[in-house]
């Protein structure tokens, strides 16, 4: 099974398990759209969506990555970076007296890897060339 496989399932998990959070909290606070001026509700909202902003691209350069440098140490570097940076942002933005710490580390675990993800493919193709 492709490495690639496994985290996307992993984070496919994760974005259920918050898509659930976000519509149990609808339910609860009764706030059918928006977030109704609630700071609970736009915190779960961003959790959300930004998993949605990130995870895919992050995936995407994961999958392309694997086709150039199918090395699985550094796929699960990736691949963990992401998932533990997505799992620490979400505690860190979800709490009303936010701990910063979680929100930045998950921040800089999901952009490690995209940037990791972009140098390996832009030297893969310097390697191999424009064909």
């Amino acid at each position: 099974m492709p490495i690639v496989w496994l985290y996307a399932a992993l984070l496919a998990l994760l974005f259920v398990g918050l898509s659930f959070r976000t519509l149990v909290m609808r339910r609860r606070l009764r706030i059918v759209i928006g977030d109704a001026g609630d700071e609970r509700m736009l915190r779960a909202m961003r959790v959300h969506s930004n998993f949605a902003e990130y995870v895919p691209l992050n995936l995407l350069l994961m999958y392309f990555v694997s086709s150039t440098l199918p090395q699985p140490w550094f796929l699960h570097a990736l691949g963990i970076s992401i998932l533990l940076g997505r799992v620490l942002h979400a505690v860190g933005v979800s709490q009303i007296r936010e701990r910063y710490g979680f929100r930045v580390t998950g921040m800089a675990l999901t952009f490690a890897p995209m940037l990791a993800s972009a140098l390996t493919l832009l030297a893969s193709y310097g390697r191999t060339g424009s064909g």
